[in-house]
Parts: structure tokens; C-alpha cells; sequence
């Protein structure tokens, strides 16, 4: 009994010395989202990006698109390395993609699932076709010729998540 009133106290005693914050109203909210949106929009035109609002006719939502460019990467014409000369080439193209990822140039890649023409993707978000092709050829597999690189611009809703 004298443990449970030592519980009550100590429950009683935090819930009133936690601070009571004032949520914020509804025109606070819409107004912070409205500059930041627009910070962003201007942060991206002048980096050079691409951007549009597309207006969502069911939710009547306002959604910033973005251009990013899609290379895919497909067999090339030199496919007859040696496993050692395939192995050091795979280890350089992963190094490649990554550091395109961690400076922030490519969002995501990976291979396909099938033994096709096309054997993966990558997505640069980059300002232009021009910069994700450089990019992308300087890939150790593309340099090679082990495989080759077609782009092309692809529009997506700013800041959604893969599901």
C-alpha cells in the first residue's frame, strides 16, 4: 500500500511539472507550410531545378513536382571481361553509385530483377539532362562499355516516399 502511494505521488507530481505547450493555430500552421514551400521553390529554381505546382482535382491539394532524370543503365557492347576484370568493375560501379548517393546527386538505384536488356536504374536529382548524363558516364561499368546509358526526364511530387 505504501508503494502504491509513493506511485501516486510520483505519477501526480510529473504530470504537474510537465509544461502545458499551446498547439498552434490552424492560420500559424498554413501560413509556416506557405513560406516554407516557398523558400523551397526558390531554393530550387536557383540551383537551376525544374518545378511546376500541380493541383490535385479530387483533394484540391497544391503539389510541387520536380523534374529528375532516370538513367538506364543497359548492356553494353563489351560484355566478355574476365571474372577478376568483372569483379573489380563491380566493386567500382557500387563505389561509383554510392558516392553519387552520399554528395547527393542520385536518390536511389539498383539492378532488375531479370536477366534483360535494361539491367538497372539510377535517379539523379540534378538540375539538368546535361549533368545527369556526366555524371552517369562517369560510371567505371559505362567507361568500360560493359554497359551503356539512356536518360530520361521524369517528373515526380516533391518529397513523396516510396512505398
Amino acid at each position: 500500500m505504501e508503494n502504491l502511494k509513493i506511485l501516486c505521488l510520483f505519477l501526480s507530481l510529473t504530470i504537474l511539472s510537465c509544461k502545458q505547450e499551446v498547439a498552434p493555430n490552424v492560420t500559424e500552421v498554413e501560413s509556416q507550410k506557405k513560406e516554407n514551400v516557398a523558400e523551397l521553390k526558390k531554393e530550387l529554381t536557383d540551383k537551376g531545378f525544374q518545378i511546376f505546382d500541380f493541383v490535385d482535382e479530387e483533394t484540391r491539394d497544391t503539389i510541387l513536382m520536380q523534374q529528375y532524370f532516370m538513367a538506364f543503365l543497359k548492356s553494353g557492347p563489351n560484355r566478355d571481361q574476365s571474372k577478376s576484370e568483372l569483379d573489380s568493375l563491380q566493386a567500382l560501379h557500387l563505389a561509383h553509385l554510392k558516392r553519387m548517393y552520399v554528395e547527393g546527386y542520385a536518390d536511389i538505384s539498383g539492378p532488375f530483377g531479370d536477366d534483360g536488356e535494361i539491367r538497372g536504374i539510377t535517379i539523379y536529382n540534378v538540375p539538368t539532362l546535361k549533368m545527369a548524363d556526366s555524371l552517369a558516364n562517369l560510371d567505371p561499368m559505362v567507361k568500360a562499355q560493359r554497359l551503356e546509358i539512356e536518360i530520361h526526364p521524369w517528373w515526380v511530387a516533391k518529397g513523396y516516399p516510396l512505398r
